[in-house]
């Protein structure tokens, strides 16, 4: 950018009669910490303002808009060994490509940041997002309704309101879907008479009725479908299960597809999910017997996950990839809240899809699936879950059985996050003794788990309860969020 441009675009912000919530004036510099944050927040109110970018200016007095000038310098300054901006760039999440510019304004040294919208996803600095509130930033996570205006695809039409076959009799509905599972499922007495179905049905909106003639919602064909095939655009929604033969995709050992409807297909799906999975030879005291390597409560609440959150609009469908060291589970589309979150927060982008599936039995109420993933998880002595966002879908992944010194470091902090969050959901607290126990470390080597509770520290992700208690013997930590 010319340097005109420079003071042109200068000019309009300092002319603004005062602070607003996409623009902060600073007259000198406070910390890389500070930065980090008011970037995450002018960043999240410049896309709630519908402004292009956010602006952090320094070397301007706040109140009175007079340039004062400044002697920070973003470009050379460094945050320890590091670059000030790498420093920020690595800790903001996603990426944002801001800007720094150091210049000359009215013959006053002048800094600042210009910091483009985020584009439907909330940007966080150290896994937290900030939003200004007038002239004060604070943690977005207080303010639900901005929150849900940053997420993409909030105001999709519910799936229960899309008709997917219209111009519909009773003999094609019964033909079409399989009414018969849907009371199996729900433990409900099968209706003497097909008017019975119909309105239940009607109730639930997996049917509308148009005049004379009824139509099926997207809601009620990708539930009860006898063949997705059978519904234009909905094949392409039907959970697809592929088996590799070593880490990666060159070599397919098998693939199947399940094409009916997700309630009358899912058990199926699961237990053939369950047939490829390898299995780990257990030692009891009497007995050995082979288990399974992962849990199969962990892959039926991730796959119902898939299915429920993911973004119907978005082309692709629910996979679950198998591999010789991991499973991965991934859906299109990305998720209403942080992935850090999924264990403390529910947010589903198809309500009544999830109300319905959770009534029939297939996921846990809303906020418990996850922590009995991450209980299951433990108890197997996994590495952490992986939750990885891409540009259109989701994926978690699942680990084969590591010991301790084969997991690396980020494993180690995610998988002492994951405890933390399990432990703070559950009314307790994480201590040394906990992540011992779940990491299997002998008492005698406690040094090894304050190592990694100091390094998830310094990752943002937990916390000491009590800042007043000096004891590291009898801290207890909570994740950053509580």
């Amino acid at each position: 950018m010319m340097n005109k441009d420079l003071i042109k675009e200068l000019d309009a912000i300092i002319s603004l009669p005062k602070e607003t919530e996409w623009v902060k004036f600073k007259r000198n510099f406070h910390s890389p910490e500070e930065i980090g944050e008011r970037i995450s927040a002018l960043a999240n109110s410049a896309c709630l303002h519908n402004k292009p970018y956010g602006y952090l200016v320094f070397g301007i007095e706040d109140g009175t808009q007079s340039v004062i000038g400044t002697n920070f310098k973003p470009k050379s300054h460094k945050k320890g060994n590091e670059e000030l901006e790498m420093w920020l760039t690595n800790r903001l999440n996603p990426t944002v490509d801001f800007e720094s510019y150091e210049i000359m304004y009215r013959e006053k040294p002048l800094a600042f940041y210009k910091i483009p919208a985020a584009l439907n996803i909330p940007i966080t600095f150290l896994h937290k997002a900030y939003i200004r509130i007038g002239s004060i930033t604070k943690c977005l996570s207080q303010y639900k309704e901005k929150e849900a205006r940053i997420w993409r695809n909030v105001n999709e039409k519910p799936i229960e309101d899309i008709s997917v076959k219209r111009g519909l009799f009773v003999s094609d509905l019964v033909g079409l879907l399989s009414t018969e599972t849907y009371f199996d499922l729900m433990e409900l007495p099968h209706p003497q008479n097909s008017q019975g179905v119909i309105n239940r049905f009607l109730s639930e909106k997996l049917i509308r009725k148009n005049g004379s003639e009824y139509e099926i919602t997207e809601l009620g064909a990708l539930l009860f479908a006898k063949n997705l095939t059978d519904f234009d655009n909905l094949s392409r929604k039907a959970i697809r299960v592929v088996v590799y033969k070593g880490k990666n995709k060159v070599e397919t050992i098998r693939e199947q597809i399940f094409n009916k409807g997700y309630a009358v297909s899912f058990q199926e799906a699961i237990d053939w999910i369950d047939g490829q999975l390898p299995a780990n030879e257990e030692i009891g005291k009497t007995l050995r017997k082979n288990v399974r390597m992962y849990p199969k409560v962990t892959i039926r609440e991730l796959v119902a996950n898939s299915i429920i959150h993911q973004n119907l609009t978005e082309k692709g469908f629910p996979m679950v990839e198998i591999y010789s060291d991991r499973v991965e589970i991934s859906n299109p589309g990305t998720p209403l809240i942080q992935t850090d979150r999924f264990i403390d927060e529910y947010l589903s982008r198809n309500e009544a899809f999830a109300d319905i599936m959770r009534r029939m039995g297939f996921c846990e109420e809303k906020g418990s699936g996850m922590d009995k993933v991450i209980t299951s998880i433990e108890l197997y002595q996994l590495p952490a879950i992986n939750i990885v966002r891409q540009e259109h879908r989701t994926i978690v992944i699942l680990y084969a059985y590591k010991s301790l010194n084969e997991t690396d470091r980020k494993d180690k902090i995610r998988a002492c996050y994951q405890h933390a969050c399990l432990k703070y959901v559950s009314n307790e607290k994480m201590t040394n003794q906990t992540l011992r126990n779940r990491f299997k470390i002998e008492d005698k080597n406690y040094p090894m788990a304050s190592r990694i509770i100091r390094d998830t520290i310094e990752e943002g992700l937990i916390k000491t309860e009590d800042e007043e208690n000096k004891s590291r013997k009898f801290a207890s930590y909570v994740p950053y969020w509580a």
